[in-house]
């Protein structure tokens, strides 16, 4: 079958689309077929993006409290957690933190807010301010997530020097109201219209191990692809204590490098990153995300749950001898 997977990444480097129904089959591949997909997917990423992997990193700038009931969220007001709990920080601690990421090799720094949107007023205010300092301050690219927000908002975050908005979907359509019944997935997708049409970059993607199948990873592939968003963050879930998936084990190693190499032959000009939960999930294999099609991962802490140490990250692209290279221009 390897000649098989062989044909596909030849055909998608020549502009053709992978369909459901080849991805649908190329989900099943196990043994030395999923080492063959595995090769299919980093050559399509080598031909699309290049050899050079680049680094992202978080600040989780206001925490807890959030109206949303995500299954596996933390921050949820509808979860008992120890997450921690507090307003939006100054802006002060925001600058801080897009120079920390910049020292551990970030190219671009995501200012994070719990949340079902953004508070105009102060709150936009504040981190408009704070992306002008980082703009002025460092050569780090903001992006912002603050959750759902309009096209105006979108706009104010672009005049103010946000190049990138960060809305995950989560998961597939079909699947989303097993984990969230506070707002509808469509409000979802029109804030990625909405930024869209505000003349800023998209990054948009998913989070896996929720109890979805491999057919529901693929249609929320296939529902990025539609909606051409710009970049796809990849994550596996971590379960929290006093969330509705504590203890849930729904995703293997393999299954994980198999999903990112279906993303990359589904997306293949995107650029795909690994982030959250991949210490727990991927285990020994982590240094495999980029032989299965990623083109990046996210550095240092995440929103609720610590990272490994960059400096660990940095040996194991050392050890790889990769390149790390901005790819946010």
């Amino acid at each position: 079958m390897s000649n098989y997977h062989e044909t596909i990444a030849e055909r998608i480097i020549a502009g053709n689309s992978l369909t459901a129904e080849e991805a649908t089959a190329l989900a099943a591949a196990a043994g030395s077929d999923a080492f063959a997909l595995f090769l299919a997917a980093c050559r399509v990423k080598e031909h699309f993006i290049g050899p050079g992997i680049d680094l992202c990193s978080i600040i989780n700038a206001k925490s807890g409290r959030c109206p949303e009931n995500c299954a596996f969220c933390a921050q949820s007001a509808h979860h008992a957690t120890d997450a921690p709990v507090y307003p939006l920080v100054d802006e002060e601690r925001i600058v801080a933190g897009a120079k920390d990421a910049e020292k551990n090799g970030s190219h671009c720094f995501g200012i994070i807010t719990s949340g079902t949107t953004i508070n105009k007023g102060e709150e936009l205010d504040r981190i408009s301010r704070a992306v002008r300092r980082i703009r002025q301050e460092t050569a780090i690219a903001p992006s912002c997530s603050l959750g759902i927000i309009d096209y105006q908002t979108a706009i104010a975050l672009k005049q103010a020097g946000v190049e990138t908005y960060h809305h995950n979907l989560e998961t597939a359509r079909s699947f989303f109201p097993h984990i969230c019944t506070t707002h509808d997935y469509e409000e979802d997708v029109e804030t990625v219209r909405s930024v869209k049409r505000a003349g800023l970059k998209i990054c948009c993607g998913g989070i896996f191990g929720l109890g979805e199948t491999a057919a529901q990873r693929i249609e929320l592939a296939l529902t990025l692809r539609e909606l051409d968003v710009d970049s796809v963050p990849l994550n596996f879930l971590n379960p929290i204590e006093g969330t509705r998936l504590a203890g849930a084990d729904n995703i293997t190693p393999l299954e994980c490098l198999k999903t990112i190499a279906l993303f990359r032959l589904l997306l293949p000009a995107k650029k795909i990153a690994v982030c959250g939960g991949r210490e727990r999930n991927l285990r020994d294999l982590q240094s495999w995300i980029f032989f299965a099609g990623a083109s990046g991962t996210m550095i240092g802490n995440y929103l609720t749950t610590t990272g490994r140490e960059p400096e660990a990250d940095w040996q194991m692209l050392k050890d790889l001898e990769l390149t790390v290279e901005s790819c946010c221009e």
